[in-house]
């Protein structure tokens, strides 16, 4: 729908955000990189005070599934309004609730929802992720927990703890210490912690998990539990390879550690599939839900297998989560999410964005990879003329964008990384081999180095954090909001709403495309400098304040 113009004021704007910038916190996060007021939005389409419009690729930092103020989130608040039932209840049961909770049963992986219960916790997703923590601490009686490099959480203490990134001052080291977390690598295609990539090096990754578990010796005693996400959203846009994710299950499973899927970003038709999870055919202990099932309004859920339910009345409390209008607003969404088959057209959207993304990328080597899954895309940029860090005996080749990194399996339940652009070499292929018994393959060569030297690949250019936050700045220069995120702040988000037209598409491609060559010509391929019309890099691991 059209939006009513608003006239231009962009005296008042600024005076708007001076204000801010004198009241509010020096935390505040997005309000440095987007300085817009907005005052109008409908759909994609976001109007600030200034009288100019944007196509929104944050979406609430994914909260809004359907974009903004979509009539059937707004009639189902109007209803609730217009009953005049109590808009806050603590947990008392009312019509609203229980209807949310049975459109979210509907949408649950049927073995979960078939012995599944939901705890409604405080409004943000960092608050589910402590009840997540504190119900299978209790449900085990052990402390522990296992988390994953480049993850995000939350703010709270134990969600930041299980958290990957750490800030400038340690803090979040010492509370991942003190909270009893084990850090385990994740996935990543395109900087392979062990420097092979592809599906070799998602097996050394689930391979060193299994082995640090079962290893007396290894620091990490019986957990209580595992957390990862099956698309790290803040930690870059990295998918995980589903086969990996299966592995996962199979671990802890095995040993009696309930598996915690955080689903905060990647839920509600987000990823092509209604949970990310579904792509795997992977089926949690436990699933922390917030952000889209919320219709735009503060809601997070911990849904759980019945026999974990083993915390005492009160265990996990608060407030404000008998939000009524945010659970008819979530209800209206999941439903019209489901009935609408968003999901499906999420991943066909995503799959086209990602095709042309990845033709653009082509040449430029400032572009070192694509990827994503449904709408939730991911550009790393990079610096190739900085240099590479080279595996030992490898020497640097040219960088580009991996081919085939949303992880979807081939027909036939072929590995997901065959398209890569890395090929084995005929060293890491005889040396591979799987152990008896269906072991992890890698087997350290004489003295704990990696099997063989030549199966270590060319590592990827360095990040480019300054390149990015110019895009960002380009892109709202012509009228298109996203976001940055990664281990260094040099990857461009895209979390656009499932309601994306065709048409919209195309625009977004070409203002970002456009906004990528622009910025590629200002910073030139021997800077590293930012360039002076770009704002100052804000680091995003916490921008995502659930």
């Amino acid at each position: 729908m059209a939006l009513a113009a608003v006239p231009g004021d962009g005296g008042a704007t600024q005076g708007i955000l001076r204000r801010q910038a004198l009241r509010e916190s020096a935390a505040r996060t997005y309000a440095r990189a987007l300085p817009i007021v907005p005052v109008r939005a409908r759909g994609m389409t976001v109007e600030g005070a200034d009288g100019r419009r944007y196509l929104d690729c944050l979406s609430g930092a994914g909260a809004l599934a359907l974009g903004h103020n979509h009539p059937v989130v707004l009639d189902a608040i109007r209803a609730v309004l217009d009953s005049e039932a109590p808009l806050q209840v603590l947990d008392l049961a009312t019509p609203v609730k229980d209807a949310f909770t049975d459109e979210l049963f509907a949408t649950l992986p049927p073995g979960l929802a078939s012995r599944a219960r939901v705890q409604f916790c405080g409004p943000a997703g960092t608050d589910a992720v402590e009840a997540a923590l504190k119900l299978v601490r209790t449900a085990t009686g052990r402390d522990g927990l296992l988390a994953f490099s480049g993850a995000y959480h939350g703010m709270t203490a134990g969600a930041l703890a299980a958290s990957g990134g750490a800030p400038a001052d340690g803090v979040m080291a010492a509370g991942a210490a003190a909270a009893g977390v084990t850090r385990l690598p994740f996935p990543y295609d395109y900087r392979c912690p062990f420097g092979v990539g592809g599906e070799r090096g998602a097996e050394l990754a689930a391979h060193w998990a299994e082995t640090l578990l079962d290893d007396p010796k290894g620091g990490a005693p019986h957990p209580a539990g595992m957390i990862l996400e099956p698309v790290q959203g803040e930690g870059g846009v990295i998918p995980a390879p589903d086969g990996w994710l299966r592995r996962m299950r199979e671990i802890t499973a095995a040993r009696s550690i309930p598996l915690i899927a955080d689903e905060v970003q990647t839920g509600v038709g987000r990823t092509g599939a209604f949970w990310a999870v579904d792509h795997s055919g992977v089926e949690p202990d436990v699933m922390v839900l917030s952000k889209a099932i919320g219709g735009g309004l503060p809601l997070a859920v911990v849904v759980y297998r019945e026999d974990l339910d083993l915390w005492p009345p009160g265990a996990h409390a608060g407030t404000f989560r008998g939000n009524q209008l945010a659970m008819a607003a979530g209800a209206a969404t999941l439903a019209h999410v489901r009935q609408n088959n968003l999901a499906e057209r999420a991943a066909t959207v995503g799959g086209r964005m990602l095709e042309r993304l990845r033709r653009f990328a082509a040449g430029r080597p400032q572009i070192g990879d694509v990827r994503g899954r449904g709408l939730m895309i991911g550009v790393e940029l990079v610096a190739p003329e900085a240099g590479f860090a080279t595996g030992a005996g490898v020497a640097p080749t040219g960088a580009g964008p991996v081919a085939k990194p949303d992880h979807e399996e081939a027909p036939g339940g072929t590995t997901p990384y065959e398209a890569s652009r890395y090929e084995a070499s005929p060293c890491e292929a005889s040396r591979y081999e799987a152990s008896p018994g269906g072991g992890a393959p890698y087997e350290a060569s004489p003295g704990g180095g990696a099997p063989c030297a030549d199966a270590v690949r060319t590592a990827a250019p360095p990040a480019a954090p300054a390149l990015a936050a110019a895009v960002q700045q380009e892109c709202l220069r012509r009228g298109l909001i996203v976001e940055l995120g990664g281990r260094h702040g040099a990857v461009i988000r895209l979390l656009p709403p499932l309601t994306i037209t065709d048409e919209q598409t195309e625009a977004v491609l070409d203002r970002l495309t456009d906004a990528l060559d622009a910025s590629i010509r200002t910073a030139g391929t021997h800077s590293r400098e930012l360039p002076p019309t770009a704002a100052p890099f804000v680091p995003p691991s916490t921008g995502d304040h659930r």
